[in-house]
């Protein structure tokens, strides 16, 4: 059925959107159409009234096509899907279609493979519809005035939708597909033009093939023939989704003024909308189609969500998910108690560590973007991680995540040094349809579909393949990724966290070795001025290395002032991060052999300043020197000893001794220590 304001007698025109007007200037020249991308949702057609005023009305696409149609001098619009067979869509009054439609169709059944191994009959029904139709005499004889126009070809449209589901694999084609979408080709290239409209134009009966994306239909089809063409359908644009928000409050009924929403409470009155809240509504749906803006507005009625807060609506419709961290306040409190077990479990980054919990308390006040126009879909916190390694940049995302959402799980980690292959992009977002791995889907974006509420950490990010960087360019502006399958995955909710040690040696080259060895650091920053100026030598590399390595500096832009950088950490951090290092092996050498582990200070004297001599490699430079300074001889001389060792027994260190060649000699006493040699432990 037609919509009713199309057809009113009030409208002198309609003026549909840019491929539906290209559809319907070009029907002398194309005798078909593949219409790909957006082609299930509503359209915003612009009625122009005869009283010359204007108004808008949201169409679906069999009425914004039969429109044009229609008005071109169409008598019928046809349907044809693997499923449901031949029916007729649309159709003039008066004309009998269904009784010529069983008479072209008939030994075709309702449902049957268009590429059937017999030659199934779809495709002779496609070719003697594009050769033309003649419809049912009204009269017995040649007496009826009308019988002249009755034999004549019927100007008909033919719709093949869910075009995409025909091949089994577009690029695997078997034979009879093969054979069928030839025969569609041929039918194309010797077609004839049928009518002329009230212009003169010699027009086709078009085949208009309605498919998910252009490459779902074998390429050969689409390009080889002037015959064929193909037309995008695009996403709405912020005007489309403005006029679809205005349509949606005016369904509920307007004022002069105002838009009179139906109370969405029981026992409310009628809600005002301003033009503030449908512009809110509209930015807020960016990536939607308006399809899906009319389902969050009947989500948004059945929860007994306010107009006013329909970014609300629209989110749960994203994310599947009401809930939300975010909002009551519970992230705010999260980072209010949490702020002091972050400080203490990143040491000595204090302005890193404030610069992080800047950027969280921002996102927990929901002020991610509010200097832009419209947020969108951004995710709610972006943080880049640069500085030498070691210095706790993967240890803070974590208690990011741990602090904001609960648990350390809810850090998503991908190490960037596995994604340096050319078409790495593939594993985060999955394959494109045909390829290997099209079925699994996206790492990345089936993760986040599972629990968007999360800390994603993409750890090394300059070890990344440029094609990785650029699916970074959408997150990072939009919010959002689609994935190899068309499915749409948001990042609204999540904090992205990138870390990498870029800039700490000096600007790179193409090959990622520094261009000039001497711009790295003799020695380590100790004072207050040397840290600064350690800190703005780290941002410049990292600006040259996106803007002349890479050649991206969009993506720069897009981390703005969200590049936090991670300081050398000092002699005092690194005793302390020596002591709670020296206390995670006693604990472990307790729960998982039984002995107790003692080590006294003149050793510990010892072990120390072994382990902080360096400090260029970090928290994971004092690490290692542990396991070769105290862990490796430490289990040498354990297993030494024999199994005469028992649970609760005291294991004590009491002396450390370094060869000039790097050895390590330990001397071990078992038993309980003496008393006036206490350890820290």
């Amino acid at each position: 059925m037609t919509s009713p304001a199309l057809e009113s007698p009030r409208v002198r025109r309609t003026v549909p959107p840019p491929f539906a007007a290209e559809l319907a200037g070009t029907l002398s020249v194309h005798a078909q159409y593949v219409l790909h991308g957006n082609v299930r949702d509503d359209y915003v057609v612009a009625l122009d009234l005869t009283d010359g005023g204007r108004r808008y009305e949201a169409v679906g696409l069999e009425d914004l096509l039969w429109e044009q149609l229609r008005r071109a001098g169409y008598a019928s619009l046809l349907r044809y899907d693997a499923v449901a067979g031949f029916s007729v869509a649309r159709c003039v009054d008066g004309l009998d279609m269904n009784t010529l439609l069983r008479r072209n169709t008939r030994g075709v059944p309702d449902r049957k493979e268009p590429a059937a191994a017999d030659g199934g009959g779809v495709e002779r029904v496609f070719e003697s519809f594009a050769r033309g139709w003649t419809g049912e005499r009204p009269g017995p004889l040649q007496g009826d005035p009308r019988y002249d126009d009755y034999q004549k070809p019927l100007p008909a449209a033919l719709l093949v939708d869910y075009a995409s589901r025909i091949p089994t694999q577009v690029n695997q084609l078997s034979d009879a597909e093969r054979t069928f979408f030839l025969h569609c080709l041929k039918i194309a290239e010797e077609a004839r033009p049928i009518r002329r409209d009230k212009s003169g134009r010699a027009l086709f009966n078009p085949i208009i093939w309605l498919a998910d994306g252009e490459r779902d239909l074998p390429a050969w089809m689409v390009t080889s023939s002037v015959r064929v063409r193909s037309i995008g359908v695009p996403m709405p644009d912020l005007g489309q989704r403005r006029r679809m928000a205005t349509l949606l409050a005016d369904e509920a009924g307007r004022s002069s003024t105002t838009l009179d929403v139906g109370p969405l409470m029981p026992g409310a009155g009628p809600e005002k909308v301003s033009e503030e809240q449908i512009e809110r509504f509209a930015r807020s749906a960016s990536g939607l189609t308006l399809r899906a803006m009319r389902e969050s507005m009947r989500l948004a009625r059945d929860r007994k969500i306010p107009f006013a807060e329909m970014e609300r609506a629209v989110r749960t419709y994203e994310l599947g998910d009401s809930r939300t961290p975010w909002t009551g306040g519970a992230v705010a409190e999260s980072i209010r108690y949490g702020e002091d077990e972050i400080r203490g479990r990143v040491l000595g980054q204090e302005r890193a560590v404030t610069q992080t919990l800047d950027v969280l308390k921002r996102a927990a006040l929901g002020l991610s973007g509010a200097q832009a126009s419209g947020a969108g879909h951004r995710p709610r916190g972006v943080l880049f991680f640069a500085g030498p390694t070691g210095t706790g940049k993967t240890e803070l995302a974590k208690a990011v995540a741990h602090t904001i959402f609960g648990s350390e799980e809810a850090c998503l980690r991908f190490d960037m040094s596995e994604f340096s292959a050319p078409h790495s992009a593939d594993r985060l977002v999955g394959a494109p349809p045909g390829y290997v791995g099209y079925e699994a889907g996206g790492e990345l974006t089936r993760a986040v579909r599972e629990d968007p509420f999360r800390v994603v950490l993409f750890d090394e990010i300059d070890k990344a393949d440029k094609g990785v960087l650029d699916k970074f360019l959408q997150v990072l502006e939009d919010g959002r990724l689609t994935d190899g399958q068309g499915v749409t995955t948001y990042f609204s909710e999540c904090v992205l966290i990138f870390t990498s040690n870029l800039g700490v040696h000096g600007p790179a080259g193409e090959d990622g070795r520094p261009l000039n060895s001497s711009a790295g650091l003799d020695r380590l920053p100790e004072t207050p001025e040397e840290r600064a100026e350690f800190e703005r030598k780290i941002l410049s590399n990292v600006r040259h290395h996106f803007e002349h390595t890479l050649k991206r500096p969009e993506l720069l832009n897009r981390l703005g002032g969200n590049i936090v950088v991670f300081q050398y950490i000092d002699e005092p951090t690194a005793r302390s991060i020596f002591r709670l290092q020296l206390r995670n092996i006693v604990r472990h050498m307790e729960r998982q052999s039984g002995l107790r582990l003692q080590v006294l200070p003149e050793a510990e004297q010892v072990l120390a300043d072994e382990c902080v001599r360096d400090r260029r490699n970090g928290g994971r430079g004092i690490g290692m020197k542990l396991e070769t300074h105290l862990i490796n001889p430490l289990a040498r001389g354990v297993f030494d000893l024999g199994t005469g060792l028992t649970p609760g027994t005291v294991v004590t260190v009491s002396r450390v001794v370094v060869s000039p060649d790097g050895e390590v000699d330990l001397k071990l006493d078992l038993g309980a220590p003496a008393a006036e040699s206490k350890s820290l432990w």
